[in-house]
């Protein structure tokens, strides 16, 4: 006697075929606040700080303060983009890490939604920090 088997072909039609969605651009909150870029001949690291729109609604002027500057709250102003974020690249000395947060309009404090970690600062608070 034969043995018979049957084979089980799968048929996809066009409708049952789906693409994946384009990804979207990142903007405001999707974005990533914290690149890093490190430059190998000077041993330091090029990082971008973005503070998206949504924590800075309405806002005039940002500002990042942190060891980098010495905690002045203003010399280093961000630039705001026409998303409404705000950006600033910044080069600092690799293998550190540097406490900071963001001085919005000259009351507000925030800190990075994306820091690598965050410090207790003395004041009731936490700041940011970035590990470079």
């Amino acid at each position: 006697m034969k043995k018979v088997t049957k084979k089980v072909v799968s048929v996809k039609t066009k409708a049952a075929v789906k693409k994946a969605p384009a990804p979207k651009a990142k903007t405001g909150s999707d974005a990533i606040s914290l690149k890093k870029q490190y430059v190998k001949t000077s041993g330091k690291c090029k990082v971008t700080f973005r503070l998206p729109k949504e924590a800075a609604l309405d806002a005039q002027l940002v500002n990042i303060v942190g060891d980098f500057n010495n905690w002045s709250i203003t010399e280093t102003p961000m630039q705001k983009l026409k998303n409404g974020d705000y950006k600033i690249v910044l080069e600092l000395n690799s293998e550190r890490e540097y406490k900071f947060r963001y001085l919005i309009d000259a009351t507000k404090w925030e800190n990075d939604w994306s820091a690598d970690k965050y410090i207790p600062n003395g004041f009731g608070g936490e700041d940011s920090v970035v590990v470079v």
